[in-house]
C-alpha cells in the first residue's frame, strides 16, 4: 500500500492569447513552489508549453461581445457542464480561472459549491461595469487576483477577499525601450516614420477594423512622407485574414509589411499605435508609445451597452483608466473613421511637447504595476491551498 501523497493538483482555464500569457507566468511561478505539481485544464499553446495538460484549447472560449456571445452559447454551454464535471472528477487542491469570466466564474461557483478551493486571476472590469457584481464574483471564488490597483478596495466594499498583485506585462517590458534596436530587429528603415497597426486578435475584429486603419493610414502616409506601416498577425489564420484584406484594399500604394506575431516589437519600433481597444492598448503604454484607440462593436451590442447605461467608467482604454486622464484618443463607433483616426493619428506626430507629457505618464503608470504579478499571484495560491 502506497501512503505518500499523491502531487498537487492544480487546475487552469484561460481564454484568448492574453490569458495564456498570464497563465503561462503563473505556471512557472507555481512550478517553482512546487516542482511535482500536475496541471491540467483549458490552456493554450504558452500553457501547454509551461506544462499544462490542456483538456480543452483556449481558443474555445475566445468570443467577444454581447451579441457574438449568443451564437456560439449552445457550445459554450456544452462545454463549460462537461468540463466542470471533469475538474470535479480530477479532485485539484485548487481551480484557478484566469480571465474568461463569463466562463471561468459559472465554473468556480459550481466548483465552490462542492467543496473545490477556487481562485480567479484577473478581475473583471468593476470599475467600469456595475461595482455591484464583484459580490457576485466573490460568492464565485475564494480569493480574486487583481492587475490593478483600484480594484481591491471595489472588493473590500463586499468583503470579498482581492489581492493586487500587478501586471505581468509591466514586468516584462522594460521601463526604457530602444526604437532603433527593435526597427533594426525587424529590418525596418530608422531614419523613416512607422505607424504599428493593431486591428485585434480575432478574425471578426480584423474583418471590421483592419479596413478602416488601412484608410486611416493612408491618410497619415499623404503627411507622412515615407511611413512604414507594421502589422503583427497573431497566427496563422489573423495572417492569412489580413494579407486577403490587404489584397483588396485601394490603398495599395501603402507600405506596408505583415509580421508573424512580434506585436511588442512592433509598438517598440513605432512612432505611434492605431490599434482596436483591449489588452494592447496597455501594452502599448508600457512600451510608452502614444497610440489611438479605434473600435467598433455590433450595433446589437452597443444598444445594449447604451440603453441599459452598462458602461460607468469614463473611459474605455486603461491607459486613461490607469491615469485618469485622456491621454489616448477613444474614436468609438461613429466616431471611428478613416477621417477621425488619421487626424488623431497625425496630432500625435505633431505635438512633440504632448508626447513627452503622456509617456511620462505612461512611465509613472508602469512603475505603480511592476510588482512581479507572477510571483504574487503565486504566493496568493500558496496561502490558499495551505489555508484548505
Amino acid at each position: 500500500m502506497n501512503d505518500l501523497p499523491r502531487p498537487l493538483r492544480i487546475a487552469v482555464c484561460a481564454g484568448e492569447t492574453s490569458g495564456d500569457q498570464l497563465g503561462a507566468g503563473l505556471v512557472h511561478a507555481l512550478k517553482q513552489r512546487f516542482p511535482d505539481a500536475h496541471f491540467a485544464g483549458i490552456a493554450g499553446p504558452l500553457m501547454q508549453a509551461a506544462g499544462v495538460e490542456a483538456w480543452e484549447d483556449a481558443d474555445s472560449l475566445a468570443v467577444m461581445g454581447l451579441a457574438e456571445v449568443l451564437s456560439h452559447l449552445p457550445r459554450l454551454l456544452k462545454l463549460r457542464k462537461h468540463f466542470r464535471q471533469r475538474v470535479l472528477n480530477w479532485q485539484p487542491d485548487v481551480y484557478v480561472g484566469i480571465d474568461a469570466p463569463d466562463f471561468n466564474l459559472g465554473v468556480e461557483a459550481w466548483l465552490k459549491a462542492r467543496g473545490v478551493r477556487t481562485m480567479h486571476y484577473v478581475s473583471p472590469s468593476v470599475w467600469a461595469w456595475r461595482a455591484d457584481r464583484a459580490e457576485r464574483i466573490g460568492d464565485s471564488a475564494h480569493r480574486v487576483l487583481c492587475l490593478f490597483p483600484m480594484e481591491p478596495p471595489i472588493y473590500a466594499t463586499y468583503g470579498v477577499d482581492a489581492v493586487f498583485v500587478g501586471h505581468p506585462l509591466a514586468d516584462e517590458i522594460p521601463l526604457s525601450t530602444d526604437r532603433t534596436a527593435a526597427r533594426r530587429a525587424l529590418g525596418v528603415e530608422v531614419e523613416r516614420p512607422v505607424l504599428a497597426v493593431l486591428p485585434g486578435s480575432r478574425l471578426s475584429e480584423i474583418e471590421k477594423m483592419l479596413p478602416i486603419f488601412l484608410s486611416a493610414a493612408q491618410r497619415v502616409a499623404s503627411q507622412q512622407a515615407g511611413l512604414q506601416v507594421l502589422i503583427p498577425a497573431a497566427n496563422s489564420a489573423c495572417r492569412a485574414r489580413i494579407t486577403s484584406i490587404l489584397a483588396s484594399h485601394p490603398s495599395t500604394d501603402l507600405d506596408v509589411r505583415v509580421f508573424d506575431g512580434q506585436a511588442q516589437a512592433i509598438m517598440i519600433a513605432s512612432d505611434v499605435v492605431l490599434l482596436a481597444s483591449g489588452t494592447a492598448a496597455l501594452e502599448a503604454m508600457l512600451c510608452k508609445r502614444p497610440m489611438v484607440v479605434g473600435h467598433r462593436i455590433s450595433g446589437l451590442t452597443y444598444a445594449i451597452v447604451k440603453t441599459f447605461g452598462l458602461l460607468k467608467s469614463e473611459f474605455v482604454s486603461l491607459p486613461n483608466v490607469l491615469a485618469n486622464y485622456p491621454w489616448v484618443p477613444e474614436l468609438l463607433q461613429a466616431e471611428c473613421t478613416p477621417h477621425n483616426l488619421a487626424h488623431a493619428v497625425q496630432a500625435w506626430f505633431n505635438d512633440a511637447d504632448r508626447r513627452a507629457r503622456a509617456l511620462a505618464t505612461f512611465e509613472q503608470v508602469h512603475h505603480t504595476l511592476r510588482k512581479d504579478a507572477s510571483s504574487r499571484a503565486a504566493d496568493a495560491i500558496t496561502q490558499l491551498i495551505t489555508r484548505s
